[in-house]
């Protein structure tokens, strides 16, 4: 593999070719025991792109695997949720040899046709491109994953007939939906991560909002904070409503209008130089944030301290 463009696999059964397995049983829905692909010797950076969904379960991999922007190992149960047109990056030292361990459901969107699920797959969060927090499992929860792939590679390589498809995408959406679960948990267990995590937006929002850049910048978007994190915008947003109730969006003008109750209480700037201040082109809209935040305008609060 090359790091100049990345490898893009449009089948199963081209992937199947690619990691020297047999053909698959069926051509949209394949499980594949990850012990079971030839080991290789290692080799540099490479980037992929596959046009199917892949779910992955992987663990005691000695490879790197760049998920979002985020490099993991796989000391422990960890599963990635790439969706088709995707890329994601694998590395393996050189010249050693390659070990894989877990499992992987590939799924091609031809195989959701007509069904409800085509509708709601990319609801689920995880699968969004620039996610960048893998799913860590327990043993219970790993268990319970590989017991539900291993029902659907039962079930494709049984007599195929009008019952498959359904019965198949049955498995997969109890599958999504103990990952949706399993993801709410991990937000819950891991509260002194995300507790960290707000400390380090408030400092950032902190900094932001003190060194002039309202003025030169206008307000910091979503995507610019969670960048600052190196956390996704939906990571982020789904964190702190798990921990305060609010959205990211909600936090930036909370902090806003700190500052401008800060400007309207002391200081007799007129409200157009507060709003200018402030990042905004229109004092209007100064206005009219400021009271859908704190059912005052700007001069009715400052009139309050007189």
């Amino acid at each position: 593999m090359t790091n100049n463009q990345p490898l893009r696999i449009k089948t199963i059964s081209e992937y199947h070719k690619v990691m020297g397995l047999p053909k698959p049983e069926h051509p949209m829905v394949s499980v594949i025991d990850l012990e079971t692909i030839a080991s290789a010797p290692g080799y540099g950076p490479a980037s992929v792109v596959f046009d199917f969904y892949s779910i992955s379960l992987k663990r005691n991999c000695n490879v790197k695997f760049k998920y979002g922007q985020q490099q993991y190992d796989f000391d422990e149960g960890v599963m990635f949720f790439i969706a088709p047109g995707q890329v994601f990056g694998i590395e393996a030292e050189k010249g050693k040899t390659v070990k894989k361990s877990g499992w992987l459901l590939l799924i091609h969107p031809d195989f959701l046709w007509n069904t409800q699920l085509a509708k709601t797959i990319k609801q689920y969060e995880y699968f969004s491109y620039l996610v960048r927090e893998a799913l860590f499992l327990s043993d219970k929860e790993e268990a319970m994953i590989i017991g539900i792939m291993q029902q659907i590679d039962h079930e494709y390589r049984s007599n195929i007939d009008k019952f498959s498809q359904g019965l198949i995408i049955a498995q997969l959406e109890l599958l999504l939906n103990y990952s949706d679960r399993f993801y709410h948990r991990q937000f819950i267990t891991r509260k002194i991560t995300n507790h960290r995590l707000l400390d380090r937006m408030e400092t950032i929002l902190a900094e932001y909002f003190n060194t002039g850049n309202l003025l030169n910048k206008g307000l910091p978007t979503v995507q610019l904070i969670a960048g600052e994190l190196n956390v996704s915008p939906n990571y982020l947003s789904v964190m702190l409503k798990e921990l305060t109730g609010q959205s990211t969006q909600q936090h930036i003008h909370d902090k806003l209008i700190e500052k401008a109750k800060e400007k309207l209480s002391t200081t007799d700037l007129s409200i157009s130089e507060i709003a200018y201040e402030l990042g905004f082109e229109h004092s209007q809209s100064f206005s009219k944030l400021f009271k859908s935040k704190t059912n005052f305008s700007p001069l009715e609060f400052r009139h309050s301290f007189n």
